[in-house]
């Protein structure tokens, strides 16, 4: 299983826009070209061990864990299980793989462009993270002549925030760069709310970087929509109730010299915001509100 973790990190070393989710589908696909399996059985038996590797690359990712098992309730269904041979079940998972690959791919400019109709003229946003999808939509709704200003966390420890305040300053649109702790303060100037998530999860809630729950709670004291753009391949079956369910992921934080050695430092790097506080879920299914995201998840993993 060497081989498809060593093509997964290709591919995202080769594309630094392609999404982990995607990386781990077409790596899967090619699994199945290179498959030397005798039976439908084995081919299964192949993919499914695949999977469970690029899983293991990084257990906390949970886009990645979502795109794998998304990929292979997707090929794995009823008319692969029943063909007559092999050589007709490996060219339809062929088919199938691709297409599963090309449909997220397009998932972006999907969510780009159904997000055009929540922003309008001289409105103020306010970002959290860095996420490709809502930096396209905003890049998509500038392109049509809308005038909007951007207000960004700054997204420590890692500085996610600085890395889209860059890529908005590329594409000519106004942004400022906040503290991550002044998100409150500035809420009251601001008419919504954009985040991407790492994960969406059965409640309708997300799981996104640390930050994002507190600023959906200031946002919803002031009557603020916090609209979430998210591809369906993260779309997760999980059902966390609080904080505690998450799995524990820290990224490097230094506070310099003048923190004692003695004194402990707790630093997730993400939360899980309740769907109570999320307005829509703009996804390339469409737009959702958070009740509706359990069943796009029957429906995804049927």
């Amino acid at each position: 299983m060497y081989q498809v973790v060593a093509e997964f990190l290709e591919l995202l070393a080769k594309d630094q826009d392609m999404a982990v989710a995607v990386a781990a589908i077409k790596a899967l696909a090619s699994v199945v070209r290179r498959s030397q399996a005798q039976t439908i059985m084995g081919l299964e038996k192949e993919l499914s061990e695949a999977a469970q590797a690029l899983k293991n690359c990084n257990t906390t990712a949970i886009s990645l864990r979502a795109g794998c098992e998304l990929f292979m309730c997707y090929v794995t269904r009823t008319s692969f299980l029943e063909s007559e041979d092999l050589g007709t079940a490996k060219t339809r998972l062929i088919e199938r793989s691709e297409a599963f690959a090309d449909i997220s791919l397009q998932a972006r400019e999907k969510i780009a462009e159904l997000a055009q109709k929540l922003i309008s003229d001289g409105c103020t946003i306010l970002v959290h993270g860095y996420s490709r999808v809502v930096v396209l939509l905003l890049k998509r709704a500038a392109d049509r002549g809308i005038n909007f200003s951007v207000y960004c966390t700054e997204g420590r420890p890692d500085g996610t925030g600085i890395t889209t305040a860059r890529a908005l300053k590329d594409l000519s649109i106004p942004v400022t760069v906040i503290l991550d702790s002044a998100a409150a303060f500035i809420m009251e100037r601001c008419n919504m709310v954009l985040v991407g998530a790492e994960g969406v999860v059965e409640s309708g809630g997300i799981i996104n970087k640390l930050g994002t729950y507190q600023i959906a709670l200031a946002a919803n004291a002031l009557r603020k929509h916090v609209y979430v753009a998210a591809e369906s391949y993260k779309f997760a079956r999980l059902y966390p109730l609080n904080q505690r369910d998450l799995q524990m992921e820290s990224k490097p934080v230094d506070f310099g010299p003048l923190l004692p050695s003695q004194v402990k430092i707790v630093n997730p790097s993400r939360d899980y915001t309740p769907p109570d506080y999320l307005t829509l879920l703009i996804t390339d299914l469409g737009i959702l509100t958070p009740s509706a995201v359990s069943d796009e998840l029957i429906q995804l993993y049927l």
